[in-house]
């Protein structure tokens, strides 16, 4: 049994200790036009590299509040999480006091109703919305691409 989840841990985190990981709480923002869903991609504030909007966990919200929360203030989405955990990815999350720290976040579906013309990190990233293919192929974490390309938005509560 041990050997079996070791498999479903990601690779960055099997060599170390649970003190050193760091979680995040990510949203996949999504929407369907003709019958396939597209999905919100925002850049790095730093490296400007496509990402999906993620943050550190909020005093009184659940992980999943908490990522809707970020997909607000990175991307203005208005929208809800039509489900449970995705799954998750791990990254090395560049701090320049810290020189990086091992992340995972957990990834939770997000409906996007509306995108708001005025949001907290406008100015600092971009977004962009894209087909499941090329998503897959922006993001550099592999945990992260295949999560998107498993994605089956019927599966969602609506």
């Amino acid at each position: 049994m041990t050997q079996h989840y070791l498999k479903q841990v990601p690779i960055a985190l099997r060599t170390r200790r649970k003190s050193d990981v760091r979680t995040q709480f990510a949203a996949l923002c999504y929407r369907i036009r003709n019958d396939k869903p597209e999905f919100l991609m925002v850049t790095s504030r730093g490296t400007k590299r496509w990402i999906i909007p993620k943050g550190w966990p909020l005093d009184g919200c659940t992980p999943a509040e908490s990522a809707l929360q970020e997909a607000w203030e990175e991307a203005g989405v208005m929208g809800r999480v039509t489900g449970p955990s995705l799954g998750l990815f791990s990254y090395h999350k560049v701090l320049p006091q810290h020189g990086g720290l091992p992340c995972v976040a957990m990834v939770y579906p997000v409906r996007v109703k509306a995108l708001a013309d005025d949001y907290p990190e406008l100015g600092q990233r971009k977004r962009k919305w894209m087909r499941r293919k090329k998503a897959a192929a922006r993001v550099e974490e592999a945990e992260l691409a295949q999560i998107i390309r498993a994605f089956d938005p019927k599966l969602m509560r609506l």
